[in-house]
């Protein structure tokens, strides 16, 4: 594994899919992850953040593909690094969030398009 790709699954970690595979990983969200993350009712608080996060991906993803592009590309990798610090400053609101079946089902949905991206 290159340096590239060990820093985007720590960074991975930090954002908390860990958090997300866990409780997925849990008998109570053990049924497969649906597609429409309209099913998945959110408390006003949940909505905002992932609303937050939604935006976050749309500059993250170009970053991350910019980067796949170019491994030397410094200015992705300063996107990522930036990004990633924003991320960390969610990610207390974003474990307390897990604990909720619905948000924990509608955060894996929204993350499928990065996980794609990622992986």
């Amino acid at each position: 594994m290159n340096d590239y790709e060990e820093s985007r699954r720590s960074f991975i970690t930090k954002l908390g899919l860990t958090v997300g595979s866990v409780a997925i990983g849990s008998a109570k969200l053990s049924a497969t992850v649906l597609n429409d993350k309209a099913e998945f009712e959110l408390t006003h608080e949940q909505k905002q953040l992932m609303d937050n996060y939604e935006v976050w991906m749309d500059k993250f993803i170009p970053a991350v593909r910019a980067q796949r592009k170019d491994q030397n590309d410094q200015v992705a990798k300063a996107k990522i690094m930036e990004l990633s610090e924003e991320a960390e400053s969610w990610r207390a609101e974003l474990t307390e969030f897990m604990k909720d079946e619905n948000f924990a089902r509608y955060y894996m949905t929204a993350t499928e398009r990065l996980t794609k991206e990622v992986y």
